[in-house]
């Protein structure tokens, strides 16, 4: 089963309403939730919800049970589609898609979704000549991320999100969620990650929306992100989740980039007002251009510090205008840096003339034409060879730390 776009900017959450419909299902079946499913999905997404993620699940039910299966998804469709009929007008309405397949659907469904731009109408036509049930609101936007959790196939590079939610009587107020619980979550739970950004000293597993979610802990295996979350909730400065779910993810899998690329930079960095940075290179047969938002923080200032013949590394996402929006950067190889002629007598050194070498205007001393060069760690702040990745509130879910390995690694 694959669901996606159920919740508004100041409404709902999809993790929460799948969790909804598991619910009802166990309930009222026989059937097993084997796994619990988030995907996230590609990044410049027009539509894209506020998490960017759509949720699956793998049920096993008996036989003679599928009718009253797809019986009780379409009456649960039905009452959340008038659910979010009263929800308040946005720029992007809520476009629930649920997708039911007992068979198998392809795969690139999933890649597709990752990587790029996948036209809805063409999804739909795809997954009902593939036998898939398909539930649908007014529009069909929310096919697309259906199917693509519908598709996904884990690997390696997988993680666990357990996420908590909050009992409904409390959606809205301030979650509590103690700033101390989250330093010694991070300090004792050394298989879960992404709990906190210590460059800025601020937690990130409670988000900062009115959504049903308490918080969400990231780990490398469903015992990890167990144990912490029963940890929390022993504590008194945590308040108690309602329930929770415990999901398979392609967070951290760097699955929306294809590979890391190399190149040599052939222009001048260009830095906009607000802090933003652009720089030309050139790699393999063509040119492209490198972005690093401020946000970005040390992949930021690293571009910032670049010169043309400078030979760099990146991994990155192109967006819909061409330019590759940078993840993490290496500086490989770099131009000299100059920084002046050498000094004699507290002053610089001057041309003789042509084939004269330098002289010290105060002395009279000659020495052979030269340039003083910066060691390049000091421009940059970062030794050559070393990637370079942002602070870890400024990465996208998809985005593998190099915590977990460098790009390009699995």
């Amino acid at each position: 089963m694959g669901l996606d776009d159920t919740d508004h900017s100041e409404e709902g959450c999809t993790t929460a309403s799948m969790g909804e419909l598991l619910t009802e299902i166990e309930n009222r079946t026989e059937a097993s939730v084997i796994e619990r499913r988030l995907v996230r999905l590609w990044p410049f997404a027009e539509r894209r919800t506020r998490g960017n993620g759509a949720l699956g699940a793998i049920i096993e039910i008996k036989e003679d049970q599928k009718n009253l299966l797809e019986s009780i998804c379409r009456h649960w469709f039905s009452d959340l589609i008038e659910t979010i009929s009263r929800y308040p007008a946005s720029e992007f309405e809520p476009s629930p898609c649920l997708a039911i397949s007992f068979g198998t659907v392809p795969e690139e469904w999933y890649w597709e979704a990752v990587r790029g731009y996948v036209g809805s109408d063409r999804r739909l036509e795809q997954a009902i000549s593939n036998d898939c049930i398909v539930l649908l609101s007014q529009s069909n936007f929310g096919v697309v991320g259906a199917c693509a959790a519908l598709s996904w196939r884990p690997a390696t590079n997988s993680s666990w999100e357990l996420i908590a939610w909050r009992d409904e009587s409390l959606i809205g107020s301030p979650r509590m969620v103690s700033k101390e619980a989250v330093i010694d979550l991070e300090r004792s739970h050394h298989d879960t990650f992404l709990n906190r950004d210590p460059t800025k000293d601020k937690g990130m597993i409670a988000p900062r929306t009115p959504c049903p979610v308490l918080y969400g802990i990231r780990g490398s295996s469903i015992t990890a992100v167990h144990d912490a979350h029963f940890w929390l909730q022993s504590r008194d400065d945590v308040e108690r989740c309602s329930s929770f779910g415990t999901h398979l993810t392609n967070q951290l899998s760097d699955d929306h980039i294809e590979s890391s690329s190399s190149g040599t930079v052939t222009t001048d960095v260009t830095v906009t007002q607000g802090g933003h940075a652009y720089v030309s290179v050139f790699s393999g047969n063509r040119s492209e251009r490198l972005v690093a938002f401020s946000e970005g923080g040390p992949v930021n200032r690293l571009l910032r510090s670049l010169a043309p013949g400078d030979i760099i590394s990146w991994a990155g996402l192109k967006s819909p205008d061409g330019a590759i929006h940078l993840e993490r950067i290496r500086l490989d190889d770099a131009t000299p840096r100059i920084t002046g002629r050498p000094v004699c007598c507290s002053n610089t050194m001057r041309s003789a003339g042509r084939e004269q070498g330098l002289r010290c205007l105060s002395c009279g001393r000659k020495e052979k034409k030269s340039w003083h060069c910066s060691d390049i760690d000091s421009v940059t702040g970062k030794p050559q060879g070393d990637w370079i990745e942002p602070t870890p509130s400024n990465r996208r879910h998809l985005s593998k730390p190099l915590s977990l390995g460098t790009p390009g690694s699995i």
